[in-house]
């Protein structure tokens, strides 16, 4: 349901609010998360220009938060990377749905409007808030993100 790309975002994001407010550099995170070094790189660039991580360069520096994890929403995440599209007028273009959706794409746009606002509601520190939970991954062994258990 969801893109490649909101996957590895959302991993890279955790990731920095764990680590927050200390910088992590594209290896780190890489290696922290499992996602491509050459993938993270774009997804890195889309958080930045959402306002969502900043980058420091020289020694030290590398990725962080531009605001505490529970003041950055999964919502916040995805419409950085791959915006959630609501259904506001017929994707078919019929002149009988001009006026409201029809029952199918009404209860679509419903079924996506419960998905945003969940998204809306849970925050990167509710994410990290249990200790040996990563998103994704449940079941005995597996730690952190910082020790992120392969084939998870």
């Amino acid at each position: 349901m969801f893109s490649q790309t909101v996957e590895y975002a959302l991993r890279a994001m955790v990731h920095l609010a764990e680590a927050a407010p200390a910088p992590r550099t594209n290896r780190e995170i890489s290696a922290a998360t499992r996602v491509p070094l050459g993938y993270l790189a774009k997804v890195m660039q889309s958080l930045a220009r959402a306002g969502l991580v900043v980058s420091q360069r020289g020694i030290g520096g590398g990725f962080g938060l531009t605001r505490p994890p529970q003041e950055i929403t999964i919502y916040d995440v995805v419409q950085a990377v791959d915006p959630l599209k609501r259904i506001t007028r017929c994707p078919l273009g019929l002149p009988a749905h001009s006026e409201r959706l029809c029952t199918l794409h009404r209860r679509l746009d419903e079924a996506i409007a419960m998905v945003e606002r969940s998204f809306r509601e849970t925050s990167l520190a509710d994410l990290t808030a249990k200790e040996g939970t990563f998103p994704g991954c449940d079941g005995p062994g597996v730690g952190t993100l910082t020790r992120f258990r392969p084939g998870c």
